[in-house]
């Protein structure tokens, strides 16, 4: 029979064991269950730049992460919920230094440039927006609720608000579909000064000229 020393031992263990198991996530599991979701993110956005938003699958994407395709599902729902997750894009419109508004045109398209060339997920949400209507919508959402503020702050009419900063969109995702999609020689040898010398004043007309320079009607 085990004297009360042992007896007191064991019933320590126990209490250990106990108090483990009832310990709240540790914030090495925090940190599991992010790294999961990175890794789901990171083989999603290569999955719908190579493969297209219909052609890439959960399964796929699973297996490029390295998990179970129930993993997936469980912190994103479907395929949809995962393509907004991965295609969460911000234009970091608040870091536009600021410049006079007749300058406006020429500091939008330098930082778009930068934005292309520093970030792949615009160029894949591009390629997926070009061929379908959830990558389509998706890059409206974007450039709609970030390029109003700053056509808002420009536009001498706030009823052309929405027009002229749909205007500007267009200079910018052709600048990039003919860039860094389709990757047009004559257009990918343009430096970056030299296309914002040829775009800014396009995107400066369309920002912030009178409303008298627009057809009557």
């Amino acid at each position: 029979m085990p004297d009360s020393k042992t007896a007191s031992t064991a019933r320590a263990a126990t209490a250990d064991a106990d108090a483990a198991t009832a310990r709240p996530t540790t914030p090495t599991a925090r940190r599991s269950s992010e790294a999961t979701r990175a890794a789901i993110l990171d083989a999603a956005r290569e999955r719908f730049a190579t493969d297209g938003y219909e052609r890439a699958t959960i399964r796929a994407i699973a297996k490029d992460a390295g998990i179970d395709p129930s993993m997936v599902m469980r912190y994103y729902g479907n395929k949809e919920g995962l393509f907004a997750a991965a295609v969460s894009i911000d234009l970091r419109m608040s870091e536009l230094p600021a410049v006079p508004r007749d300058r406006i045109g020429a500091t939008l398209v330098a930082h778009f440039l930068t934005l292309w060339e520093e970030n792949e997920q615009l160029t894949a949400l591009l390629r997926v927006g070009a061929t379908n209507a959830a990558g389509a919508e998706r890059m409206q959402d974007v450039f709609r609720d970030q390029m109003l503020p700053v056509a808002r702050a420009a536009c001498p009419d706030p009823e052309q608000v929405p027009a002229r900063a749909a205007l500007a969109a267009t200079q910018m995702l052709g600048l990039a579909l003919t860039r860094y999609v389709l990757r047009m020689p004559p257009v990918t040898a343009l430096t970056p000064d030299e296309l914002v010398a040829w775009l800014g004043p396009t995107l400066q007309r369309y920002l912030t000229a009178p409303h008298s320079a627009w057809p009557e009607g």
